[in-house]
């Protein structure tokens, strides 16, 4: 009899805990190939003259891959890494191993849903079924109070029904045991220079920011332990130094952290040592995070609310802007602004009271069309999440679905946060 193997296709869910897809196909398979894609996509520019991967993410996602073959080899087998589009490289390995069917986490921004939909295209030719799970939120779908159509466009609604009607399901465990699809070569591990960077232009050593799964598992257990900054009460701060930040997204966005692992040590920890401002906001922000993706799942392109907005997509006047140029570079002559964009390009992290006032200014003060500041946080972001990413700033563009709402952005209380830190930097100048 023919056994059944699965092809088990990795993309933004880099671990082996809580991971429904793996569990499922390791359940009904004899054996299973991991793989990763190494997409030239990811690593080309834009129309914006910026990358669409910038080399502190790919510093990241290295690591991250690196991380997750090698808790692979520990379990006696390995993750097949090829270098090209999975489009183009699928139908070979389904006839070379003799895949039955191909699992994977299914996407909701368009350049990644439209990949989804290629390989699914491709495997139905091939009478080969593409499996879709979604593992990258806090809530699943199907768990939601109300279908994917009916989702509230206004986050307060959202969270309001979600949080009293709807349960976080625990985790899946991490296998221990893995039947692997006997192979030879596995593939060669890509170097910065193999995906297309200069070999001089490597990021700078960041400890706080090492890829994989138990490095984002570390950092989340040093987060909870008892007398980290996290039980601090928070204080009334200068706008540069204001807000928490538990610095979880990076992990969160490559999947090297599930979010319901998040909320469930919070949670255990809040039993611990009770509730607090910090605990709230890091369970908020795996809020805004199922928001946005539930949003581009919902509306697609038609969340943003701009007329022409494909149009002005492919269209970048702004490019050689002086004023846009001076934002990129942390040179506008703002300290509060230059302080974010200078550390934004060094060590490709900000938290989010700097996006914010950062994506303020260039939109609302300079007045630059926002997709150039949102594809610009492509480029540099550590933690860049499609989804994320382009629904803050339509946000604080005012072009997001629910844009209008005080609980979604305040745009006057930033601008009023700007205008102080602006004129407290003049006064110390």
């Amino acid at each position: 009899m023919k056994s059944k193997r699965i092809l088990v296709w990795f993309r933004n869910d880099l671990r082996l805990h809580d991971n429904e897809m793996l569990v499922e196909a390791i359940a009904k398979s004899d054996s299973i190939l991991p793989v990763y894609f190494f997409d030239p996509h990811y690593f080309q520019p834009t129309k914006f003259e910026t990358a669409r991967t910038g080399v502190n993410r790919a510093k990241f996602l290295l690591e991250s891959v690196a991380a997750l073959r090698l808790a692979f080899q520990k379990l006696g087998g390995d993750i097949l890494l090829v270098m090209g589009s999975p489009e183009e490289s699928m139908a070979k390995l389904v006839e070379d191993f003799e895949i039955s069917e191909v699992y994977h986490h299914r996407e909701v921004a368009p350049e990644e849903t439209l990949i989804s939909t290629k390989v699914e295209d491709l495997l139905w030719k091939l009478k080969i079924n593409l499996k879709h799970f979604i593992g990258h939120t806090l809530y699943n779908k199907e768990d939601l109070p109300f279908p994917i159509k009916d989702i509230p466009d206004v986050f307060a609604q959202f969270k309001k029904k979600t949080e009293r009607d709807a349960i976080v399901k625990s985790c899946f465990l991490s296998p221990e045991e893995i039947v692997f699809v006997e192979n030879e070569e596995w593939g060669a591990f890509p170097s910065m220079e193999d995906l297309g960077f200069d070999p001089i232009d490597h990021p700078i050593s960041d400890q706080s920011f090492s890829g994989g799964e138990d490095a984002g598992l570390q950092h989340l257990k040093e987060l909870l332990k008892e007398g980290s900054d996290i039980y601090l009460k928070p204080i009334k701060q200068s706008p540069e130094k204001q807000g928490f930040s538990s610095r979880l997204s990076g992990w969160l966005s490559l999947g090297c952290l599930s979010p319901r692992k998040v909320y469930w040590l919070v949670k255990e920890a809040e039993n611990v040592f009770g509730g607090n401002a910090n605990f709230n906001q890091i369970l908020l922000g795996l809020l805004w995070r199922d928001y946005f993706r539930f949003m581009f799942k919902k509306h697609g392109i038609e969340f943003f609310q701009e007329p022409d907005f494909e149009k002005e997509l492919f269209f970048v006047p702004d490019n050689e802007n002086p004023a846009l140029q001076k934002w990129k570079a942390g040179n506008t002559g703002h300290a509060v602004i230059d302080k974010y964009m200078q550390e934004l390009n060094e060590h490709g992290f900000i938290p989010h009271i700097g996006r914010l006032l950062v994506a303020t200014f260039l939109v609302h003060i300079l007045k630059v069309h926002w997709t150039n500041g949102a594809v610009y946080f492509e480029d540099k972001l550590i933690d860049y999440a499609p989804a994320s990413n382009w629904g803050n700033w339509a946000n604080v563009a005012g072009v997001g679905k629910d844009a209008k709402s005080k609980n979604a952005f305040d745009l006057d209380k930033q601008i009023k946060i700007l205008e102080t830190a602006v004129s407290d930097a003049t006064s110390m100048a």
